[in-house]
């Protein structure tokens, strides 16, 4: 899912029938949340940035999610009854799946009335995902992983019409709750994929009676409904009526116990009636409405970080006579400007390199991340195996002399022959000003850069069809394993996959290839690193910074904490009500 991001973004389950939550009433709990990026619609199959996947979340549900109060992350059931089977060989996973879970009411179903989620409900799902006519953003992810789905993409690509009653060996529905897939090869972090939005649970009857509009008629399981989508600066959800019994947590790691994250155990989820989600692109809105109360939670913008945070990183005592409290986590993403590799320009490492050496990233950390991430050295952040400790690339700038050196070997001594290259980033200030920064870094070698600016669905889409020369953008990790960020420069993940730059490098694939079939072990780990080290040598990117994420939250809001798997997370939130109402008179 998880996840292209803008450069500034910072359980046990039981189940019953619906007729467990219809009685509750409502307490008059909204959650407030602010986001910085436009949401490009509510299919699960496009939802490849961190915005996207966090709407659809609310609303769609997959077999299997991240517990909310365990680290390591943990994977548990959610829509599967429980963890799969698995056979000794480990390609075939068998789940069972929860009864009594029903999809959100719809003029789609017989009566308005939403019927039961079934097995065949994934098996159409994931068929959605590799349907050649969708070109769903999330193949990547299963490309070459379920026996005969590749065989059955590639049969439809060039026919008019995609029968999906065709049987496909390696995904099927052996009973009405019972799926069974059928890997072509090991795939460590296949049960990592069951949790993305990509692969979650779609009603056939929907999509059919929408047609393309079903991007804007979002129905799934899940704890929230939106009857409608509209692409406006607001979107609100309700509490979904018949979600099932579904309760809060009963254990937590250590940390979360100490923390007071139990105190919600075993409530019935969401725990609040209403989810507002307010698109508000610039920071200083979005700081304001924080500040007034209107928004619940908040990444600190980066020219309110001198007054929010002391020196020694502690909240200032204004904020915290306020009742708020700051959280600081280390996030597992990086932040890039990519190269379009389909341009022979590109195709040059030395001016790639020169590039990257005329860049400094200590000096756009002080400036747009306020000194407080990692200046990243290659793909794979720090926290993971695959990190190399203390490495340090011989392309990371700045060194202007040695940069204007390589700028010469690659045949344009000065700048002199290279044509004018765009640099397109998304449309906040911030990210604007990132965009005068490198146009700047750049000048100082002779390297001439224009900045364009795009909503963040427009950028996404020229990534994708190939429409840029340069760009900004980070990427979250959508699990926790090292194979999830060199994927990225992965050949065969070319957009529309995961890999928007389109390098490819024979040696890269062919250790990727090797390691992505391998358990957790050191020689993963070791061809992990040895990739890592190709990524920062060859420079296929400028690379940024690995951020950390600073955020502050009212008082009044419960249960919150900086993850990097945000998706799911709004239902185990709570409002204290009382709390706020004596809060927000103070502000």
């Amino acid at each position: 899912m998880k996840k292209f991001t803008t450069l500034l973004a910072t359980a046990a389950v039981l189940v019953g029938f619906a007729s467990c939550t219809k009685k509750e009433k409502e307490t008059g709990k909204t959650l407030n949340i602010a986001v910085s990026a436009e949401i490009k619609g509510m299919d699960p199959i496009y939802a490849n940035d961190r915005y996207s996947s966090n709407e659809v979340g609310r609303v769609y549900e997959g077999l299997l999610e991240y517990h909310y109060l365990k680290r390591p992350y943990t994977l548990v059931p959610n829509l599967a009854e429980s963890m799969p089977s698995v056979s000794e060989d480990g390609l075939t996973y068998t789940f069972k799946i929860r009864q009594g879970v029903l999809f959100h009411d719809s003029e789609a179903f017989p009566n308005g009335k939403g019927r039961e989620l079934v097995a065949e409900d994934f098996v159409y799902s994931i068929k959605r995902l590799a349907d050649p006519k969708l070109q769903g953003l999330g193949w990547w992810l299963l490309d070459g992983k379920i026996k005969g789905l590749n065989e059955w993409r590639e049969k439809y690509a060039d026919l008019d019409k995609v029968d999906y009653d065709e049987v496909v060996e390696g995904l099927k529905a052996t009973g009405k709750y019972t799926l069974e897939f059928k890997l072509t090869k090991p795939f460590p972090q296949f049960l990592y994929s069951l949790a993305m939005p990509f692969t979650f649970a779609t009603a056939r009857e929907v999509v059919e009676k929408y047609g393309k509009e079903f991007l804007n008629h979002p129905v799934g399981t899940g704890p929230f409904v939106l009857p409608v989508f509209k692409q406006t600066k607001k979107v609100v959800y309700t509490k979904n009526p018949n979600f099932r019994k579904k309760l809060y947590p009963t254990e937590a790691s250590d940390e979360f116990k100490a923390a007071g994250f139990l105190e919600d155990a075993g409530k019935q989820l969401p725990l609040v009636d209403k989810v507002v989600v307010s698109v508000i692109i610039e920071s200083q809105p979005r700081w304001l409405n924080f500040l007034k109360g209107n928004v619940d939670y908040i990444g600190i913008p980066k020219d309110n970080f001198d007054s929010a945070v002391t020196p020694e990183r502690e909240l200032s005592k204004e904020y915290k006579d306020k009742g708020i409290s700051l959280m600081i986590t280390p996030s597992l993403d990086v932040t890039y400007t990519a190269f379009n590799h389909d341009l022979k320009l590109f195709q040059n490492p030395d001016l790639r390199r020169a590039m990257s050496l005329a860049y400094d990233v200590k000096k756009s950390n002080e400036l747009f991340y306020n000194n407080t991430s990692l200046p990243a050295q290659s793909v794979v952040p720090p926290g993971i195996a695959g990190n190399i400790p203390n490495y340090v690339s011989p392309y990371r700038g700045p060194n202007i002399e040695e940069a204007k050196k390589l700028l010469a070997k690659a045949g344009y001594p000065e700048g002199k022959g290279l044509p004018e290259i765009t640099y397109d980033c998304p449309s906040g200030t911030v990210s604007r000003q990132i965009g005068d920064y490198m146009k700047q870094q750049m000048a100082q070698i002779g390297v001439r850069i224009k900045v364009v600016t795009n909503p963040w669905p427009e950028l996404q889409k020229k990534i994708t069809k190939r429409q840029v020369m340069l760009y900004g953008i980070a990427w979250g990790a959508d699990y926790p394993d090292a194979e999830n960020f060199l994927q990225l420069l992965y050949g065969p993940n070319k957009a529309p996959g995961a890999n928007g730059s389109g390098y490819d490098n024979p040696e890269f694939n062919k250790l990727f290839k090797t390691a992505s079939v391998m358990q957790d072990s050191p020689e993963r780990t070791a061809l992990y690193e040895k990739m890592n080290r190709i990524a920062a040598e060859q420079a296929p990117w400028i690379y940024g910074v690995h951020r950390q994420n600073f955020t502050l939250r009212h008082s009044f809001l419960k249960n919150y904490m900086s993850t990097d798997f945000e998706t799911g997370q709004a239902q185990y939130l709570n409002i204290d009500t009382e709390l706020k109402a004596k809060v927000t008179k103070k502000l």
